[in-house]
């Protein structure tokens, strides 16, 4: 029996090729079993190659997050994404704000940034070593830190109490990383809150999510913050069409959903 546990964690670790050539090494009258969270098209050609007739069996699988949690898509050029995530803070009443960056390399960038902010901040993600992460998590949990700055599969399965807010850096790539991602907070019935922060190019990338959840995700300008290009919110650019969705709302300075303090 082979058992390839946490494909799409190996895959974000770059151990692909690894396993590839584990398994050219063993003999081919084998069961294999192979697990993951998510099938993107690396894992999906994986699969194909080491599976022979292979049965899919899906649990639990969801395209929406919970009820209790309110969305919010801030289009931003790339270059001022920083700055209106400082002042997206600035202005939430937040517990705890859980923040996702595609790569470790952003998330390292991210935190250090906040730092400089007065923001008490974590990082989570795998080159970080075991009890760097522990600590990290551990004094997320305690209030130590008020801000965890983390790449996807690092936080993926954690259960953390009392997450406020939930902030995407980077439209996620694959659908099913941003009800993973969303899946942090509006835990056990509890309020929540979703902000995506959302350059031009990541536009298809929304669009694939709002028809993976079945959804429209408002989105919203932020009033007096000084935006370099208005392109983003032209009705064309943000809904594709004629209409645009949410582009005449703006966040004055609240937590949407239940205030916390």
């Amino acid at each position: 029996i082979l058992v390839l546990d946490e494909v799409d964690r190996m895959l974000d670790m770059g151990f692909l090729p690894d396993v590839r050539r584990i398994v050219e090494k063993i003999s081919t009258d084998r069961q294999t079993l192979l697990f993951s969270a998510t099938l993107p098209p690396e894992i999906e050609r994986l699969a194909a190659w080491v599976l022979r007739e292979p049965e899919l069996v899906e649990i639990g699988a969801r395209r929406s997050p919970a009820e209790t949690v309110t969305h919010a898509v801030y289009p931003v050029a790339a270059e001022q994404k920083f700055d209106l995530l400082m002042v997206l803070l600035e202005r939430t009443n937040f517990d705890s704000a859980l923040i996702f960056s595609r790569t470790k390399h952003g998330a390292d960038r991210i935190a250090h940034k906040l730092k400089g902010g007065n923001h008490s901040v974590a990082v989570l993600h795998s080159n970080r070593t075991q009890r760097e992460r522990i600590e990290a998590l551990e004094g997320f949990k305690s209030g130590k830190y008020e801000v965890m700055v983390a790449t996807d599969i690092a936080a993926r399965g954690l259960d953390i109490a009392g997450v406020s807010h939930v902030i995407n850096y980077d439209v996620p790539e694959h659908p099913e990383d941003y009800v993973h991602r969303i899946g942090r907070t509006g835990r056990a019935q509890n309020v929540g809150d979703a902000f995506t922060l959302m350059n031009g190019e990541e536009l298809p990338a929304l669009q694939a999510i709002e028809r993976f959840i079945g959804r429209k995700i408002p989105q919203l300008k932020l009033e007096n913050f000084p935006y370099k290009y208005t392109v983003l919110f032209e009705p064309e650019v943000i809904s594709g069409g004629k209409r645009a969705i949410g582009g005449g709302r703006t966040h004055r300075g609240y937590s949407f959903g239940r205030r916390r303090r």
